[in-house]
């Protein structure tokens, strides 16, 4: 078996426990009356159960264990899980734990932003950072005073775009996974065997608590993910992203020029939103943090779309942008192609606000 084998014994592993088991977290929710009540900047208008997101750590940490061990069993190889894997996970567990605490009975915001900043100081704690663009802007390598806040800035960012993007039934889910499979493809051509297991584990215990999600009847099967979910979702592919793009002399992944352009497209859609929106309130006097119906799958809906269309609609516009920067990265600078990336993205915005007047 090779390691796209146990990859798939991860993902479907994950898959099924968290399949098996968000009825039983659903009931539970609705025993206690643990819901997602709305309001006014959420656009749904019924109470829901907010626990789902609970199984991702567990349904992640079940499939990578059975994988291992079958892997383990007839797989001559040796395996090391290095001192950033603990540090993340580590991390992972605080995120985690703060967001189902979040979901049970609030926290205020500069305490929840507290536990993600010690969080992300665990990457560059364990030499696990942003310390090389790769030529975008044309620069390469960066010094250290450079590298660790924007290190610690970007990990705070995608945890954070991550949790905002989860406004509609299935966005930050479906996006999310098909992030995750593609990191478990990237990872797999480097032969990074728990990287690989990591984002193909996560994604089946995704991709089971969106079917309940998108598909599930109020009132009976369905759930949110909520912030144990979104933030601990968020916690790992900043991760993965982070690892997959550092430059370490070779010692770890060999160089390639691309990693961290791809690290960004994969994470564009969420993160360029956030930042858009967080200037947004900023230029109009507002703070740059308070709730509104300002991302990018409210003003699709403030449109006239419905949610499985805004759902859609931004799936396709992630494949889109994925698609160029594919296309055309053999015939222009990576640079260029970020420029390009933030055009088309406020083309689409600026296009669909005018619709909505």
């Amino acid at each position: 078996m090779d390691l796209y084998s146990y990859a798939i014994i991860a993902f479907a592993v994950s898959f099924a426990f968290s399949l098996i088991f968000t009825p039983a977290i659903t009931q539970l929710c609705m025993k206690h009356k643990l819901y997602d009540q709305p309001n006014e900047r959420k656009v749904h208008h019924i109470a829901v159960p907010r626990l789902g997101g609970t199984l991702f750590l567990p349904s992640m940490g079940i499939g990578m264990a059975i994988a291992l061990s079958v892997m383990y069993g007839g797989f001559q190889e040796n395996f090391e899980i290095t001192i950033s894997t603990f540090l993340m996970i580590a991390g992972a567990f605080m995120i985690y734990l703060i967001g189902i605490i979040d979901d049970l009975k609030g926290i205020e915001a500069k305490h929840k932003f507290i536990i993600q900043f010690v969080a992300a100081l665990f990457f560059p704690l364990c030499n696990l950072m942003i310390n090389n663009l790769h030529g975008i802007f044309g620069i390469y390598e960066i010094p250290l005073w450079i590298s660790y806040p924007i290190t610690v800035f970007t990990i705070l960012l995608i945890v954070n775009a991550i949790n905002l993007i989860d406004g509609i039934d299935g966005l930050s889910s479906s996006l999310s996974s098909i992030i995750l499979l593609t990191f478990a493809i990237l990872f797999h051509r480097l032969n990074a065997t728990i990287f690989s297991l990591m984002s193909a584990s996560l994604a089946g215990a995704i991709m089971a608590f969106f079917l309940f999600n998108m598909f599930g009847k109020i009132g009976k099967n369905k759930i949110f993910m909520g912030d144990a979910g979104s933030l601990f979702l968020g916690y790992v592919l900043a991760y993965l992203a982070i690892k997959y793009q550092m430059y370490n002399d070779g010692s770890v992944f060999i160089y390639r020029e691309e990693s961290l352009l791809i690290s960004i497209t994969l994470l564009f859609i969420p993160c360029i939103d956030v930042i858009r929106v967080a200037l947004s309130r900023k230029i109009q006097g507002k703070r740059m943090f308070d709730a509104d119906k300002t991302h990018i799958h409210h003003v699709l809906m403030q449109r006239g779309l419905s949610m499985r269309m805004t759902l859609a609609v931004i799936i396709s516009l992630f494949v889109f942008i994925s698609a160029t920067n594919y296309l055309l990265y053999d015939f222009i600078p990576s640079t260029l192609i970020i420029i390009i990336d933030i055009i088309i993205y406020a083309l689409f915005i600026y296009i669909s606000k005018r619709q909505t007047k």
